[in-house]
């Protein structure tokens, strides 16, 4: 994982170690207010039933859009990070002249 030094010095970034701990994060946000949703379109559906379809289909579906949000997010920084090892990389074998 990485180290409370870690915190102190900025020789190595602690942003690609706790990412996955934010994603998981967002997913269980994501998955609660859907539940939510859920429950509230189901309690909807006593005073209109066509209203509570809609508010049960729309949670579900941001649910689903919110889990893939997380997902598409947590792998565009962990991208921007390891491009950034890369070009370092390239660096060092005396790629810039």
């Amino acid at each position: 994982m990485f180290d409370i030094r870690d915190l102190f010095q900025w020789e190595r970034f602690i942003t690609p170690s706790i990412i996955k701990i934010f994603y998981w994060l967002a997913v269980a946000i994501a998955v609660l207010v859907g539940l939510s949703g859920l429950f509230s379109g189901l309690g909807l559906i006593m005073v209109s039933p066509v209203g509570g379809i809609v508010v049960i289909v729309a949670s579900l579906v941001g649910m689903f859009a919110g889990v893939i949000f997380a997902r598409i997010a947590a792998e565009f920084i962990l991208i921007i990070f390891r491009i950034n090892e890369h070009l370092g990389a390239i660096r060092d074998q005396g790629g810039m002249r």
